[in-house]
């Protein structure tokens, strides 16, 4: 049976790009926005470019959150934090959040090459904090260009995975492997999410060097997954 995936501020460039790709995969997608209407829309779109196998939804970001197993958060940084305070009374024990989120300049007006200094280290580290007991947290998917997921080309990038929690660590190394092409890594713990998430930033100024929208990140030297 497919798990519940809730994919909090689904209605973007990266979180329709997941959702269509985890759903392929045979995964059950909510997608959650502030309007569930405009959810609703989203899900309704990636149904149609996804063929009648998939399942895709769309509910108010509460209601998303409210029925899931694993949450990934696909929201600009300047939301991630009014989004926990207001999810959290509505998470299941047991609940898996992961956290795509990179403090980017862009979101307060700023360039998006530049990062935001995040006190707590990183967004990841941040979003740990607002998190009732009993949810866990990995760091992911931050890499992952929302053009390529948005293709059905497969994906030439690695996902790098950064969890205090091991049980959450290989549950999201192995949704990253589902998606064509994808290889999932072990990134250690949730503090090195501040060193992935800043790679964004330079992976956004390659891209507008080069006139590309496909930069990623591939690691030599490790074995195969």
């Amino acid at each position: 049976m497919a798990r519940t995936i809730a994919i909090l501020g689904g209605t973007g460039p990266e979180g329709s790009g997941l959702a269509k790709r985890l759903a392929r995969a045979g995964e059950h997608i909510v997608i959650g926005s502030r309007e569930a209407s405009r959810a609703k829309e989203t899900a309704q779109q990636l149904r149609d470019t996804g063929g009648n196998a998939v399942q895709i939804e769309g509910a108010e970001n509460a209601a998303a959150a409210a029925q899931c197993e694993i949450a990934i958060l696909t929201l600009p940084f300047s939301g991630q934090a009014p989004l926990l305070k207001q999810l959290k009374s509505v998470w299941k024990p047991g609940t898996i959040v992961i956290d795509t989120t990179v403090p980017l300049a862009a979101t307060l007006g700023g360039s998006p090459t530049r990062m935001i200094g995040v006190w707590q280290g990183s967004a990841a580290e941040a979003a740990a904090e607002l998190l009732p007991a009993g949810i866990s947290i990995a760091a992911a998917f931050h890499n992952l260009g929302a053009e390529l997921l948005a293709g059905d080309a497969s994906v030439d990038c690695d996902v790098l995975v950064c969890s205090d929690d091991e049980n959450a660590k290989k549950l999201t190394m192995e949704l990253a492997a589902k998606i064509p092409g994808v290889r999932a890594l072990n990134g250690g713990k949730l503090e090195n999410a501040r060193i992935v998430e800043s790679i964004t930033a330079l992976l956004i100024g390659l891209n507008i060097r080069y006139k590309v929208h496909s930069a990623g990140v591939r690691f030599t030297g490790l074995p195969a997954n």
